[in-house]
């Protein structure tokens, strides 16, 4: 079975067993996410493969983090995760990517991320939900940060921590690569 196919089976039992746990139907969650009913269903019989940004509405409508939408198994307190094992959720065929190191409860969905945007490149993010803060930390080139329509330059050393309930995109106007380390921390779903 291919990485894929294991993601996608993931994602349908934990989506489904999330969804049962909040006691949302399909339609509420539906709403919640703004995705349609059909493609949840898809994606509870892992018949579909979404798009990050369906992973990531669906993940904050049910107030869990990707992590725990792709992995059921709530083992010890201490998870190593491999770096062969860390799931590249996004690329472009110029060889920029993010991946997703590690991810926990505590007590909302908290993520952390390796980033890597080539020059000219960009990835725009629809806003989480209120209360959700994002921490960066560039470790190559510089990133363009753009935070509700207005742009902040972060240079390789530099972090940022910014309110993500708005719109957000990270950019790389330079003319070499830009690496990052993110950590997303969402609120719990009361």
């Amino acid at each position: 079975m291919s990485d894929l196919d294991l993601l996608t089976q993931s994602l349908a039992r934990n989506v489904k067993r999330w969804r049962t746990e909040r006691g949302f139907t399909l339609d509420t969650l539906a709403a919640r996410a703004g995705v349609s009913r059909g493609m949840l269903i898809q994606i509870e019989q892992a018949r579909t493969n979404p798009s990050l940004g369906t992973v990531v509405k669906i993940g904050d409508a049910l107030g869990i983090s990707i992590t725990t939408l792709l992995d059921y198994e709530q083992g010890p307190k201490v998870r190593i995760v491999p770096a062969d094992q860390a799931v590249r959720m996004w690329h472009t065929d110029a060889g920029s990517y993010n991946r997703l190191l590690a991810g926990t409860e505590a007590p909302g969905p908290l993520e952390l991320w390796d980033w890597r945007l080539m020059p000219g490149e960009s990835s725009s993010s629809d806003p989480h939900p209120a209360g959700t803060v994002e921490l960066v930390h560039v470790t190559a080139g510089e990133l363009t940060l753009t935070v509700d329509g207005v742009d902040y330059g972060v240079p390789a050393g530099a972090s940022a921590s910014f309110d993500a309930g708005v719109p957000h995109t990270y950019g790389n106007e330079g003319d070499v690569p830009m690496e990052m380390v993110l950590a997303v921390s969402v609120p719990p779903v009361h």
